[in-house]
């Protein structure tokens, strides 16, 4: 994988495991909360490993069904988009 998509990888899921950490904390506090769209869509755009440690380190939204599904979902759709592009183009030097 080109450099820039590992980094894109990298920073994606650390925004999405730090805002189910936020959005946790804000939930104790009775605060505002994060939007659930954004939460997910940080997920659907590459943070999906992110969200799903987060969301077990930190006990939230594993009872929504739309989290406790989709969020594996969309790993497990990444993850086969991973195999498919290394199966198609193998694993080119960084």
């Amino acid at each position: 994988m080109p450099q820039a998509v590992i980094y894109y990888l990298i920073i994606t899921n650390i925004l999405s495991f730090i805002a189910f950490g936020i959005d946790k904390a804000k939930a104790k506090r009775k605060k505002y909360r994060t939007p659930e769209a954004l939460l997910l869509t940080l997920a659907a755009i590459g943070g999906s490993a992110g969200a799903l440690l987060g969301m077990m380190l930190f006990h939230h939204k594993t009872l929504h069904p739309k989290f406790a599904v989709g969020v594996p979902l969309i790993l497990l759709v990444h993850i086969a988009i991973g195999v498919l592009l290394y199966l198609r183009f193998g694993w080119p030097a960084v």
